[in-house]
């Protein structure tokens, strides 16, 4: 192994070597895909490699088979430029591109533990850039991001995809399709890759604004479930902020550099384009997420409108039910008074007074009528009845 390639590795032994000296199983911030075993065979590098070209004057001279025949070929034409495409490389693959193209073991660390936020690093002569692409999906309402890795050069353009998205295949061509770009240099291919990037953002975009108003239809249609909604989406565009918004700041870089590094004007142009559109989708993400929290306010706001209503019409209903039961009561009372006195003089004894007395039955009568009048106008009184 050689010296570059066992500093690379450094960080990666310190980091999964236990106190008993047995390597533990990687934690799962430290891996994108499953890591090959000591006892599994790796294959060759090129076997992750989707597409690797030569370039000259903007037009493809030849396809080497080998990422060190692609190397090689440069010293050879001084204007020529390498495109190599890799997509989702094992850690020894990215290890033994990195060795022939000598990359950064910084550079090359992060594209290993991959999980970047999108940033663009200098280290000598070689670009290191980190881009977090996305794309919508109808079948789920969801977005799916990815995340690509350019090494860019004078000499070589080196693309690590760990995800569907972007479609580089379709940049090649757009620029295979266009010589006089491609003729610019690696940078053409940096400008071309950015903007698939961000153009695969608009229909991220759309599909956000159509979800934020579905949810604002439930959200006054009283969809209980819509709470659950918001918060799934908030997470989503709190997700797409980190993937767009360090983008300007990484474009103003570039932008920076263009005097430096001699940037061809018509590509300063284009790259500025990308900025633009790269502002206006970072505008929209950021109204996203403050139409989002508005909508939760106001969703919290119905909800507990809703509740007091529900309350309302439950004090209500238990109001009526007393109204009932004090009517019940009042009644009850007033039927139960002729009862009572009927009861007493139903006991038939012989020694009551009144029952040899001639009034004594309608002094009865009179007597329960008294009563239930008197109750009445004291249940009347007190509005039981």
């Amino acid at each position: 192994m050689s010296d570059w390639r066992s500093r690379a590795l450094r960080p990666y032994k310190r980091a999964t070597q236990s106190r008993n000296g047995r390597r533990p199983e990687p934690a799962p911030e430290h891996e994108l895909e499953p890591r090959h075993r000591d006892e599994e065979p790796v294959p060759p590098a090129e076997s992750s490699v989707v597409d690797a070209a030569v370039y000259r004057d903007g037009r493809r001279v030849s396809t080497p088979s080998s990422l060190a025949e692609a190397y090689k070929r440069l010293p050879d034409a001084p204007d020529a430029m390498a495109w190599i495409g890799m997509y989702r490389p094992a850690e020894e693959q990215l290890l033994a591109a990195a060795e022939v193209f000598g990359l950064h073991e910084l550079a090359v660390e992060d594209a290993i533990v991959a999980h970047q936020r999108p940033k663009l690093e200098r280290y000598g002569d070689t670009l290191f850039v980190v881009l977090r692409a996305a794309r919508y999906r109808d079948e789920t309402e969801d977005v799916d991001f990815g995340e690509l890795h350019v090494f860019l050069n004078p000499d070589f353009v080196l693309t690590v995809r760990h995800s569907e998205a972007p479609d580089l295949s379709a940049v090649r061509r757009r620029m295979e399709a266009d010589p006089d770009l491609l003729r610019l240099g690696t940078e053409a291919v940096l400008y071309a890759i950015l903007d698939a990037v961000v153009d695969g953002y608009a229909p991220v975009v759309a599909g956000l604004q159509n979800d934020i108003d579905e949810i604002e239809t439930e959200v006054f249609g009283g969809d209980p479930r819509v709470s659950r909604r918001i918060y799934e989406l908030s997470r989503e565009v709190v997700e797409f902020q980190r993937a767009t918004r360090p983008l300007l700041r990484m474009l103003q870089g570039l932008s920076a550099g263009f005097a430096k590094y001699g940037t061809d004007e018509e590509l300063q142009r284009y790259l500025r384009d990308v900025a633009d559109h790269a502002t206006t989708v970072v505008e929209r993400v950021d109204g996203f997420r403050q139409m989002l929290a508005d909508i939760l306010v106001v969703n919290g706001t119905l909800v507990t409108q809703q509740q007091n209503a529900e309350m309302k019409l439950l004090a209500e209903a238990g109001h009526a039910q007393n109204e009932e039961i004090k009517k019940i009561s009042a009644w009850a009372a007033i039927l139960f008074a002729p009862t009572l006195v009927g009861t007493i003089y139903g006991m038939n004894f012989e020694h009551m007074p009144e029952l040899s007395w001639v009034f004594g039955y309608p002094f009865a009568l009179l007597l329960m009528a008294a009563v239930c009048v008197g109750l009445y106008q004291v249940f009347k009184r007190r509005d039981w009845l």
